[in-house]
């Protein structure tokens, strides 16, 4: 979450939700994200979405992202370059954070 927020992007966890339902909500430069956020370090297997979720994303009518990394996440709202220009490097040393606070 600091990633999105040291760039100007508001985040609401939604991660206690449950029931399949998206990790965090994003609003940035007039736009809503759902953005699920997966640990890239771990197995595939542990990255996959869950029952819950897949269920939970086919009945939505609007798009929702699965993230691995910060660059995704910042892909996926289209700030890319806003990171770098934020925070230098840090994103090229992984030092970024997405997720939500567990």
């Amino acid at each position: 979450m600091a990633a999105l927020r040291a760039i100007g992007a508001e985040v609401t966890s939604l991660h206690a939700v449950g029931n399949g339902v998206p990790d965090l909500l994003v609003s940035f430069r007039g736009q809503w994200f759902l953005i699920e956020v997966k640990d890239g370090k771990k197995a595939a297997s542990d990255r996959a979405l869950t029952p819950e979720q897949k269920k939970w994303i086919s009945k939505q009518n609007a798009p929702v992202s699965v993230v691995e990394t910060v660059e995704a996440a910042l892909k996926t709202i289209g700030s890319v370059s806003d990171w770098r220009i934020a925070l230098g490097d840090e994103l090229d040393k992984g030092r970024g954070s997405v997720g939500p606070a567990r």
